[in-house]
């Protein structure tokens, strides 16, 4: 008998798509406002120029340190709301459906640890295939 002790609760993913990149970042718990204001730093330090960020109108995406954080990037990272209870609109739900379908679905681990370093290294191949995320933008119909 398998005794499980941990999950997706207590192990987080932040994650974006650019256009041939993937962008992503695990947290111990659940993803609050600070972890969305870092993952955003994080962003501006890997990509040049404008960021637009599409997302879902989830409570951290909307929270006063959030909305704080973008007004003082003066325009350099612009936000747009996906709409509601429309995740087949997002490519990055694609690529969490793939993670765990196909790059850790059958893993066995006994340490959130575990699960953390397996999850990291299937997210570091896949961002090293430009065809996955081709194809989330594809499931999204964000690509032509």
């Amino acid at each position: 008998m398998l005794h499980e002790t941990f999950n997706w609760k207590s192990l987080s993913i932040i994650g974006g798509l650019a256009l041939w990149r993937f962008y992503f970042q695990i947290h111990k718990g659940s993803i609050k406002s600070p972890q969305v204001v870092e993952f955003l730093r994080h962003l501006q330090r890997h990509i040049p120029g404008k960021i637009l960020v599409l997302w879902d109108g989830a409570p951290i995406h909307r929270s006063l340190l959030v909305k704080h954080y973008i007004a003082s990037t003066r325009k350099r990272i612009v936000m747009k709301r996906l709409p509601a209870y429309a995740p087949e609109l997002n490519p990055v739900e694609y690529m969490w459906g793939h993670l765990k379908v196909h790059e850790i679905g059958n893993l066995l681990a006994t340490k959130a640890w575990e699960l953390s370093f397996e999850a990291t290294a299937a997210l570091r191949r896949m961002r090293r295939r430009p065809s996955i995320i081709a194809a989330c933008y594809t499931q999204s119909e964000l690509w032509p």
